[in-house]
């Protein structure tokens, strides 16, 4: 029927053979669209550090084997333009980042070194390349300016951040938003921004993130325990936000003047849940005398509400969720039990990736 927009499943004869330069690509993120991209047969060339944590998806689910991988730190422009040398990409998709809120506070140079300049870096570096044509920029939904309401933030709100982590975003928002006016503005390549927050799935082994703490605490037979039992965050499973991500890159390639913009990318309004309605359900769905309980100690500050209003992307470009937070949490335990049992985790990652997909086709 005309004018009824489909579900967005990644295209493979687009993808086949496409040079992508992923950065960031050993981050939890970066590992699961590594995967990704490869079973479309992109031809991928990721930078980025070693990754963040131990044990991690990268190593676990043996991302580096369909990949080249160069080590290096966005903060160094000499590294960031030599990697796009050598990659010489059509896609670039920039994951690369200093993911954390509370790290932010202890070192916030290391976090405006890596979001803010870091971002400029791959920006320079895409200027002036006649084969590159879709830039897809990563930041999160804590660039815009929270004021505690209950609305959802819509990507014309304004962007800041009280903590050190947010208002690194919404710099990086304003590098984005400068550089395609600036020199994106015509030509062969167009920049795109996506906003996305608050992901899970399986493989985070993160420092101060829910998933990880819970999985972290079950395994080590102790109580999880939760510093803000009523923050409301949208949930969504790490696949989601990929998919988002792909569509931007192929609608950058296809339709630059629609899609050059900044999008949010979240679950829909059902899916926004306290912490406290995570942590039970994933206590529950584990058994085993997993149980939680509150943590007083005193944090520096974090928001409390955030959502976003994600209408301008599903009326424009036709993109919208396909799990609902009922399978991703399914999943996440499923991951996490696999592991735990020793399994095929590359195998396993990837059946998952396969089954989203099916989730996607089907709707």
């Amino acid at each position: 029927m005309e004018g009824v927009v489909t579900m967005y499943v990644p295209n493979r004869e687009f993808w086949d053979g496409k040079r992508v330069l992923l950065t960031g690509h050993t981050g939890f993120k970066g590992s699961w669209l590594s995967l990704w991209l490869s079973s479309l047969g992109a031809e991928i060339t990721g930078i980025a550090l070693d990754p963040p944590s131990s044990p991690n998806l990268h190593e676990t689910a043996a991302v580096s084997d369909g990949l080249t991988s160069i080590h290096g730190d966005i903060r160094d422009p000499d590294v960031v333009t030599a990697a796009f040398e050598q990659a010489d990409p059509e896609v670039v998709i920039h994951l690369a980042a200093q993911a954390l809120v509370h790290p932010a506070y202890a070192d916030p140079l290391l976090t405006f070194g890596t979001n803010v300049m870091g971002t400029a870096h791959v920006l320079e570096a895409a200027r002036d390349r006649p084969d590159l044509r879709s830039v897809v920029m990563i930041t999160s939904d804590k660039c815009y300016r929270n004021v505690e309401w209950v609305w959802g933030y819509r990507e014309s709100d304004e962007l800041g951040g009280r903590d050190p982590y947010s208002a690194s975003k919404g710099a990086a928002e304003l590098v984005i938003r400068s550089y395609r006016a600036s020199w994106f503005a015509d030509g062969p390549t167009a920049v795109a921004s996506t906003r996305a927050g608050n992901v899970i799935g399986g493989g985070d082994w993160a420092t101060d993130r829910l998933i990880p703490d819970i999985m972290r605490a079950i395994a080590a037979g102790e109580p999880v325990k939760i510093r803000n039992p009523h923050a409301l965050r949208p949930w969504q499973h790490v696949l989601e936000p990929l998919s988002g991500y792909l569509q931007v890159a192929e609608e950058l390639w296809h339709n630059p003047e629609r899609a050059a913009d900044s999008w949010n990318l979240g679950p829909d309004i059902e899916q926004i849940k306290p912490v406290q309605w995570i942590v039970e359900h994933l206590t529950n769905e584990w058994g085993e005398g997993a149980r939680w309980e509150l943590d007083g100690t005193e944090f520096p500050h974090e928001d409390t509400f955030l959502k976003l209003d994600c209408t301008k992307i599903k009326s424009t470009l036709g993109w919208r969720p396909a799990l609902d937070l009922f399978t991703t949490l399914d999943w996440i335990v499923e991951w996490y039990r696999a592991h735990r049992d020793g399994q095929d985790m590359q195998a396993v990652t990837l059946d998952q990736i396969s089954r989203y997909v099916e989730q996607r086709e089907a709707l």
